[in-house]
């Protein structure tokens, strides 16, 4: 069953996903119900899971190695992602 956050959470990775080509990156929404975002380096090819959750601040973006940035600081959020999937230390 789907939580009442969908279609927000939805929305806050459909944002992200737009901004993710100007930084060299490529991704897809997946999950159905519980969306989560793919999103991946083509020259690196590292990849990763964003997962977009509510907290008591605003909606986070979150994905491995520690990684995370606000939903309503899309443009920092991508930059971050963009150096966390092109660093040659992610293994």
């Amino acid at each position: 069953m789907a939580s009442g956050y969908t279609g927000e959470r939805r929305a806050h990775l459909e944002a992200l996903a737009e901004l993710l080509p100007n930084q060299g990156l490529v991704s897809r929404l997946v999950g159905g119900d519980d969306p989560v975002l793919w999103v991946w380096h083509p020259d690196t090819g590292r990849q990763t899971i964003i997962f977009a959750t509510p907290t008591a601040q605003g909606w986070q973006f979150l994905w491995s190695s520690g990684g995370h940035g606000r939903a309503d600081d899309l443009e920092r959020t991508a930059g971050a992602l963009r150096e966390t999937l092109g660093s040659a230390q992610l293994g």
